[in-house]
């Protein structure tokens, strides 16, 4: 491989990898400050109508109905 085809391949494949990698990383502390949000505003939804959520025996957060 000659060094224009491994700059053409950098170029071409390369830039958008790393944009789309920065910008997960930059996203991650939203997505997680909005699913932190979104759980506390259904524990406050769940009290004002009385409904019971099991959280604790779930493996991933969906909140199940107990």
């Amino acid at each position: 491989m000659e060094i224009n085809e491994l700059i053409g391949l950098v170029g071409n494949v390369g830039f958008p990898v790393a944009v789309s990698a920065y910008l997960l990383i930059r996203l991650e502390k939203q997505i997680t400050c909005l699913s932190a949000s979104i759980n506390k505003l259904n524990t406050i939804i769940s009290t004002k109508l009385g409904v019971v959520i099991d959280t604790a025996g779930s493996s991933d957060d969906s909140g199940k109905l107990a």
